[in-house]
């Protein structure tokens, strides 16, 4: 198909396969992919490995002055990098998804990260996941996309995904911590979790990603005309 330089957002909730879904329809498209979640995720590391952030999730001030030297990045191949260094395996751990949330609730947080997303898709083409993404980040983007799935479908992919890592996550502690990531991102005060009004819903609890794309491919045929 020829698809027009479009943005596309993918919003959801967490263990929704926002990234999985976003990361097809980008090699489908041809388009280049953004995990703004990754970036989220890459500042919480930093503040945990700066000791700028408490167990208890309490953010020292100091870290809004710190940001201004922190180098994040994606490579060529859509991994995460601080610096020289990879870190997508470290932010995919228990310890960073505990803290995430009330790091990217901070609106300075926010502002750092929403800038370094719009840089990255300033010439379109890209399709970007998040939770604000369709909201805040690109509020023009030319399709938008909100993803959910029941509780316990995404307690149970976040658990899969962890134990092929290697990991031995209690499904309890998944659950609990979906759930206050949940309420956390939905009630922070700036740019809160919640479906754009011209976003379409897709609800992937009992799809295969093969459904899933062709779902979107439907959706990008019928808005621009693409036959």
């Amino acid at each position: 198909m020829n698809i027009p330089d479009i943005i596309i957002a993918v919003d959801g909730y967490s263990s929704t396969g926002k990234s999985s879904l976003a990361k097809k329809i980008a090699r489908k498209f041809g388009f280049l992919y953004l995990d703004s979640g990754a970036l989220y995720r890459g500042v919480t590391l930093f503040a945990q490995e700066e000791r700028l952030i408490s167990r208890l999730g309490r953010i020292d001030p100091a870290l809004e002055k710190a940001l201004e030297g922190l180098d994040l990045h994606f490579g060529s191949d859509g991994r995460l990098f601080m610096g020289a260094r990879c870190i997508e395996q470290q932010i995919r751990s228990m310890e960073v998804s505990s803290q995430v949330s009330p790091v990217a609730a901070a609106p300075f947080v926010r502002a750092w990260v929403d800038g370094k997303l719009r840089l990255f898709g300033s010439r379109g083409r890209i399709v970007m996941d998040g939770r604000d993404i369709g909201t805040a980040v690109f509020p023009q983007a030319q399709l938008k996309i909100f993803m959910t799935a029941s509780e316990e479908v995404r307690a149970r992919r976040r658990y899969e995904e962890m134990k092929a890592k290697g990991e031995s996550p209690l499904l309890e502690d998944v659950v609990k911590n979906l759930r206050e990531r949940d309420y956390i991102d939905s009630h922070r005060d700036t740019n809160p979790l919640r479906r754009a009004d011209d976003a379409f819903e897709l609800d992937n609890s009992e799809m295969s990603f093969e459904e899933e794309l062709a779902w979107v491919q439907g959706l990008v045929q019928g808005k621009f005309g693409i036959l």
